[in-house]
């Protein structure tokens, strides 16, 4: 049976990350390259660099991917962002400052070859692993998608889950603000289109990421075979 390659986008906060790493148990030999966190990594070395964000209108963001060391490898069938041979652990590459930053640069920057960029590496991926993908524009990238997922939450519930990751640093009020904003960046950028062949799953109500997970792999064919 050949490898297939699902697609997971969504609106912020609503669990992207959590429903890649539950299907990393649902499905064999399978793999997840977390493309957002990529991206986030070359926008948080870019910030680190005390730079304005504002100077990487119209820049490839691959060429500044390598003009500041930003590289991805692969722990624990997991991609891992490195920045000058140091491991950035995502509770960076995932804070607010760097979570609006990408969103802003996303609409302004040159993305064309960071998306040739992912494609082979999830072109590579495939011919070993079955491939989980979390990111933006993901049809873009990879238009062979077997399966493309956009999961989908109330604002309320969202901005809920991520109070959590922020440790009280700010109030669900003030998340709720940050997100709706960052929601609204992502569509002026055109990450939030909706395909023929996009399956929309909303999560809002379950409890869990395994819930969210297993509302997924209602639409994943593949998974039942997989395991016989």
């Amino acid at each position: 049976m050949k490898n297939i390659v699902i697609g997971i986008e969504g609106l912020v906060g609503s669990g992207k990350t959590s429903i890649c790493r539950e299907l990393l148990s649902k499905i064999p030999n399978s793999i997840i390259f977390h493309g957002g966190n990529l991206y986030r990594g070359i926008v948080y070395a870019f910030m680190s660099k005390n730079k304005n964000i504002k100077e990487l209108e119209n820049i490839d963001i691959t060429k500044l991917m390598e003009e500041l060391d930003v590289k991805i490898e692969f722990e624990n069938n997991e991609s891992v962002v490195y920045i000058e041979n140091e491991k950035i652990e995502e509770e960076k590459l995932q804070n607010k400052e760097t979570s609006i930053a990408v969103s802003t640069v996303a609409n302004k920057a040159n993305n064309m070859q960071m998306f040739i960029f992912a494609r082979s590496i999830i072109n590579n991926l495939k011919e070993k692993y079955n491939v989980i993908v979390s990111g933006r524009a993901l049809m873009e990238i990879y238009p062979d998608l077997d399966y493309h997922f956009f999961i989908t939450a109330s604002l309320e519930e969202r901005a809920k889950r991520k109070l959590n990751q922020y440790n009280g640093e700010v109030s669900l009020g003030e998340l709720k603000e940050h997100i709706a904003k960052r929601d609204e960046l992502q569509e002026k950028s055109g990450f939030y289109k909706i395909y023929e062949n996009t399956i929309k799953v909303d999560v809002t109500e379950c409890r869990t990421a395994l819930e969210s997970t297993n509302e997924v792999c209602k639409y994943i064919k593949e998974i039942e075979i997989m395991y016989v």
